[in-house]
């Protein structure tokens, strides 16, 4: 008989890393198996905006001081066509590259007992008391963390969700643009925008993207990067580490399946369509998917009680997505952030973590 762990999961970057954090903060006595095909530390494209939520989350599990000798970012910059808002958020965030944020929070799983094993999973096949990977590796429960393309939503049966196309680059931070995120959106149907994020060490990320829609060429490398120079001319100067890459976007009915297998983050198509924001999401999933992993054959059924309040700031996010798409909504939504700072940090909560549309930011659209 194989040996067959209590937990294993496909994928260590934000979502798995969490979900061997979750499992073994339940029960440490766990065998967590954590398997990426990458070696850390590794590049992955990203905004690399990380906001203080995710933190609370990680101090949740007794992860702490993770980014302490990164520099906060305290302001964030809206643009539209004439219209912005540049206000101080009501809690700092943090850009910080996901080669250094992936691999120190492996380095926390790692430490906690998770064995880390580099190893592509290819196949996955769910058996009455168990799951395997790749015909040889056996575990009781399985997390599917393994990205946009991930192999196990694949083997679930579970099809494509809508996407959106991002580039993303690093250049030296340009003058104005210190010590804050600058977001400026582009003409037209939206979510679409271009951003540079001061990272606080004279760099930034820089980039460009928007939603895909079906039936239509998807921008080529050369359009997305003449976008982001229109919307911010010059940024991308002097610019490295060109990357695209697809985000899964969030609907408005999420649910996880029951069972032995549950997926966490991009791989359960876990991304922010107002925003892009994937990191807060990939966290909270993966700490929850640990969690229910206790659970053995109901990890699935436990895994749904825990997320339900998150999937209620889904139907939110997916909401507040398809009004940002209207140009005159997402024009209200810049004005009353400018008047408002309590609208503001709702947006933000909203965006970046697991806020909701409040009343005051429905009154504040009416208004405008």
């Amino acid at each position: 008989m194989k040996p067959v762990w209590d937990l294993a999961i496909v994928g260590a970057g934000p979502a798995g890393a969490s979900a061997a954090l979750g499992a073994l903060a339940a029960d440490p006595t766990l065998s967590v198996l954590l398997l990426d095909r990458a070696d850390f530390p590794r590049d992955k494209t990203c905004g690399d905006g990380i906001a203080p939520h995710v933190l609370d989350l990680l101090a949740s599990v007794g992860v702490s001081g993770l980014l302490d000798d990164w520099t906060p970012v305290r302001r964030l910059s809206l643009e539209r066509d004439g219209l912005a808002v540049d206000r101080e958020m009501q809690r700092a965030t943090w850009v910080v590259p996901r080669e250094v944020f992936d691999a120190r929070l492996v380095e926390a799983a790692v430490a906690a007992g998770a064995q880390l094993v580099n190893h592509r999973i290819r196949s996955v096949e769910v058996l009455p008391d168990c799951v395997l990977l790749d015909s040889t590796i056996a575990a009781k429960v399985v997390i599917g963390a393994d990205g946009a393309q991930s192999v196990v939503r694949r083997a679930l049966g579970q099809g494509p969700a809508p996407a959106a196309l991002a580039l993303r680059g690093y250049a030296p931070t340009r003058e104005g643009r210190e010590e804050r995120q600058v977001i400026v959106y582009g003409p037209g149907r939206q979510p679409s925008y271009a951003w540079s994020f001061d990272r606080g060490d004279g760099l930034s990320n820089v980039g460009y993207g928007e939603a895909l829609h079906p039936g239509r060429a998807h921008p080529t490398r050369a359009d997305l990067l003449e976008k982001l120079e229109k919307l911010l001319p010059d940024s991308t100067r002097d610019g490295t580490s060109w990357k695209a890459h697809h985000l899964p976007l969030t609907t408005w009915r999420w649910q996880p399946r029951r069972g032995r297998v549950l997926l966490a983050g991009d791989a359960a198509a876990l991304i922010n369509p107002m925003t892009g924001e994937g990191i807060y999401y990939a966290v909270a999933t993966g700490l929850h998917a640990g969690r229910a992993a206790v659970a053995g054959a109901e990890a699935g059924t436990v895994y749904r009680k825990l997320v339900r309040p998150l999937a209620v700031h889904f139907r939110h996010a997916t909401l507040a997505g398809r009004l940002s798409g209207a140009p005159r909504i997402l024009d209200a939504g810049i004005r009353g952030a400018a008047a408002d700072q309590g609208v503001f940090d709702d947006l933000v909560a909203l965006g970046l973590a697991d806020g909701r549309i409040t009343r005051r930011v429905l009154r504040s659209l009416v208004r405008r």
